[in-house]
């Protein structure tokens, strides 16, 4: 039985090698001796290159783990993340109606949308969402929510999507996103996330910024410094359809009540292209794409002490309007673009940091009062229209 220690040995095509050298060496010297030593030293140097490579990029996703909780990825989110994911999916506008703002409220034939923002005095704005997709699966949504490959196809603010690292042992993920904002600086995005399985098929998400060797701060864009994210997907009890639920909040250096102005505006815009997305993907799916079997590997689940058999129900829906159905203003087109031109204006020099406090201030006066004057229209427009049928 050999007495070799498991890591000196060699296998036997390199035995091979050596032992050719070897006698080479002893009719010619000692340089065929020391040119064996050197090419097993460069090969094991080559070996631990390509496994470390394989660790952190370049090879097929499903490969990039690691079998141990020792790297340095490892308890960027954990399951005390998953823990207030869960309490604050939980609470929202239900709980606590007086610490949410209502943002919008629409539905058509295939989706609901509606969002509220928390109305804490400090901090970026805190959103939570529900969404309901009709005829759809939870496991379809949640792939369809982590295929990095599609979502290229149909996403146009993204420039860049790549992953960076993956930690086999804890299913943690990092990776690296690039974003377009109109008129503005492109946002980095180096986050790290986890997904678990619950219940009833019922999948959890959380993602949080971190830093990561491989994508170290570039001048060219701006690094968002803070991010806290997660969503939960579920089957609607009783019907076809699911929905997600999302909590949402990240400081990307755009000015907060411009931030606010362009999700109240352009949100719904943004879930109706991410409907059609959808139901494009649900026409091949399962599409077996790299990042979505990546998951698929590294998916945990729920611990016991917290699983819920279900969550509560989602807050009240009295206030969704149909988007066929919203008032008209009856405003003339030309004015209408006009304001438009305005609008975008203001929300540029708002969002310019060098800007003077006189001219934001003077911005932020403009912005309200065309939304005063949008709203005293709406509400002289469903005046007048009382008592008529249509």
């Amino acid at each position: 039985m050999s007495t070799e220690k498991p890591h000196l040995l060699i296998p036997r095509y390199h035995m091979e090698v050596v032992r050719k050298f070897w006698l080479a060496g002893s009719h010619g010297g000692g340089w065929a001796t020391a040119a064996a030593l050197l090419f097993l030293v460069v090969l094991n140097f080559l070996r631990r290159r390509i496994r470390r490579r394989s660790v952190i990029v370049g090879a097929p996703a499903v490969e990039a783990v690691e079998h141990t909780s020792t790297s340095s990825i490892a308890n960027i989110v954990t399951e005390d993340d998953l823990r207030e994911l869960i309490s604050s999916l939980q609470g929202g506008p239900a709980k606590d109606r007086e610490a949410w703002q209502d943002v919008i409220s629409k539905r058509n034939n295939s989706i609901s949308y509606q969002a509220w923002r928390h109305k804490n005095t400090v901090g970026p704005p805190r959103y939570l969402s529900v969404t309901t997709f009709e005829r759809c699966s939870p496991e379809m949504l949640r792939d369809f929510y982590m295929d990095s490959e599609f979502r290229k196809e149909w996403d146009n603010t993204l420039s860049s999507q790549d992953q960076l690292q993956v930690d086999n042992y804890t299913g943690t993920e990092v990776g690296r996103t690039i974003k377009k904002f109109p008129f503005l600086t492109q946002r980095e995005y180096v986050l790290a996330w986890r997904v678990w399985e619950g219940q009833d098929n019922t999948f959890y998400c959380f993602i949080k910024e971190c830093e990561h060797p491989l994508a170290p701060h570039q001048k060219k864009y701006v690094r968002v410094s803070h991010l806290r994210s997660g969503w939960c997907i579920r089957k609607v009890p009783g019907t076809d359809a699911c929905e997600i639920r999302v909590v949402h909040e990240e400081a990307n250096g755009m000015n907060v009540e411009m931030a606010k102005l362009a999700f109240a505006k352009g949100i719904w815009n943004y879930v109706c292209k991410m409907d059609r997305a959808l139901r494009q993907y649900s026409s091949s799916y399962p599409r077996n794409s790299c990042s979505v079997l990546t998951m698929h590997h590294l998916i945990k689940k729920v611990p016991p002490s917290l699983e819920t058999s279900t969550m509560e129900e989602h807050p009240e829906t009295s206030n969704v309007v149909s988007v066929n159905k919203q008032s008209k203003s009856g405003e003339n087109p030309s004015k209408l673009i006009a304001k438009g031109i305005l609008l975008v204006g203001t929300i540029v020099c708002l969002s310019q940091a060098g800007s003077s406090v006189g001219a934001q201030v003077a911005m932020a006066c403009i912005l309200k009062k065309l939304t005063n004057n949008n709203n005293s229209k709406n509400n002289r427009n469903l005046t007048g229209n009382k008592g008529k049928k249509y």
